[in-house]
């Protein structure tokens, strides 16, 4: 008999889902003059947070986004050309940006390069020496007492950070055996802590009951949408406030989303129930009879093989389509749990029947639907341990990263174009997860429609493009023709 693997009273939550289909936003033409970024193109949510945080108008933040990037751009070229003279680079309260040298003799290239130069005593790469020797004695540095280190270019010296007074911040800096001119032991009222990793598989609470983490996504998770409603609190697997939920559909769907508040980190990582985790690379759809697996927080880490998918289930409480079929078994609270089909996401736990005594039939909401329902972004590690963008493509000017669902498209860099006033050849590699298929497109602005002037679409995740053009506007298309996951751009122009 068909029941949902809700830990309590699951036949009484009967959520009205709300869905929300977001669509990728339209790209102005360029403006008349060159402008590698623009504050337009940032996202409605990003120009709220900065008026929010940096008590800023929606024009100054536009104004600003612009300006940094003019500055981190000046920054990288500087870097190259001052070499062993750069000292460092900043963007001071006042909007000014200073690069600073070790040489005065120096100091006229980064003010025909329009910043503000500052002669210091210590290049970049003495500071970083500084850091890396802290770092290798970082055994000699009691946690409670020292909460960290970093360089500070603005004042041209490595800070360490003392907390309780500085008696053991300073013995540490002794040990370390560097330069003690070049540190400042600085008081600091930090306590450094370990947030709570969101990890599918999980147990969480709401209300008296328990369901399990799907997958986790950029702000926190999707789960089974007959664990909760729209506004349902949760708490996680250690009963410490988590989240809400956002959104959630059930009957017709069986999916929800829930976002967690700042003791919250959601990882790309299942709980494999053996003491460890298998991380998520992207959300490539495995075919009938591939072998799935599937966690959850009362039965564990269990495999089978996938049956059928679009499956209609009638349960008691409302009729489900769109399912797919597993013969994994599952037991109540392992509701909302996620599958994986190696290391490629797959969906949440709806319900089924049997147990995992007898064996039984499982069915799964597909992740995809779901992300596309509320236009989340999966977490993924691009099949690495960390849950950072790929970053295989190396010897290029600039780098950006992003993540997509599949078959969503994004533009780079950082959702603008760039403008090259030379002649010369473009050239750039795309680093997706494995197991996806990206495609990459160079494409030039040509006066009142953007054109494709190369591209590159083999059936693999990664790929590059060569071009010789000649100067105007110019940007990248990522496009995730299928799978899911974090991509970096590396490319130069010239």
């Amino acid at each position: 008999m068909n029941r949902l693997l809700a830990g309590l009273a699951a036949a009484t939550l009967l959520p009205a889902g709300i869905t929300v289909a977001l669509a990728p936003p339209a790209m102005a033409a360029p403006a008349p003059a060159p402008a590698p970024v623009s504050g337009a193109a940032a996202s409605p949510e990003m120009l709220a947070a900065m008026q929010r945080d940096l008590g800023l108008t929606a024009d100054q933040a536009k104004v600003r986004i612009a300006k940094d990037d003019a500055a981190s751009r000046t920054e990288l070229r500087l870097r190259k050309t001052l070499g062993s003279a750069f000292g460092g680079a900043y963007i001071g309260r006042d909007g000014t940006f200073v690069v600073t040298v070790t040489s005065a003799a120096r100091a006229a290239e980064v003010t025909s390069a329009g910043a503000t130069a500052k002669v210091v005593a210590r290049s970049a790469a003495t500071l970083d020496a500084v850091k890396s020797r802290l770092d290798a004695a970082a055994a000699a540095a009691p946690a409670a007492a020292v909460p960290g280190w970093y360089v500070d270019v603005a004042a041209n010296r490595v800070v360490v950070l003392a907390k309780g007074g500085t008696a053991a911040a300073s013995r540490f800096v002794r040990a370390s055996g560097v330069d003690a001119a070049a540190v400042a032991v600085v008081a600091s009222t930090e306590a450094p802590r370990l947030l709570y990793d969101v990890r599918g598989g999980d147990a969480y609470y709401m209300g008296g009951g328990r369901c399990s983490v799907g997958l986790s996504v950029n702000g926190g998770f999707v789960t089974a949408g007959h664990c909760g409603t729209r506004g349902t609190a949760t708490q996680g697997y250690n009963q410490v406030s988590q989240g809400s939920f956002q959104g959630s559909s059930f009957p017709g769907n069986d999916y929800a989303w829930v976002s967690v508040n700042s003791n919250w980190t959601p990882q790309p990582w299942v709980n494999n129930y053996s003491g460890g985790n298998v991380t998520v690379a992207g959300s490539t759809e495995a075919a009938v009879g591939a072998a799935i697996c599937r966690s959850g927080s009362t039965t564990g880490w269990h495999c089978g093989t996938i049956g059928a998918k679009n499956q209609t289930v009638n349960y008691p409480q409302g009729t489900v389509s769109g399912l797919t079929r597993t013969n994994v078994c599952a037991e109540p609270g392992d509701s909302g749990g996620g599958w994986l089909s190696g290391q490629q996401g797959q969906g949440v736990t709806s319900g089924g029947s049997g147990n995992c005594s007898s064996g039984g039939t499982t069915y799964y909401q597909p992740v995809n639907e779901i992300l596309s329902a509320y236009g989340l972004t999966l977490r993924t590690s691009g099949g690495g341990g960390e849950p950072n963008p790929p970053t295989g493509c190396s010897g290029y000017e600039f780098t950006v990263s992003g993540s997509l669902s599949s078959g969503g498209s994004a533009y780079q860099p950082n959702g603008s174009y760039y403008y090259s006033s030379l002649s010369g050849t473009h050239r750039a590699c795309l680093d997706a997860p494995a197991g996806t298929d990206y495609d990459l497109y160079l494409q030039k602005y040509s006066g009142s429609t953007w054109v494709n002037v190369a591209q590159a679409t083999s059936p693999n995740a990664d790929e590059t493009v060569s071009y010789n053009g000649t100067a105007g506007y110019y940007r990248y298309r990522v496009h995730a023709y299928s799978g899911s996951g974090s991509y970096s751009l590396g490319y130069s122009n010239p």
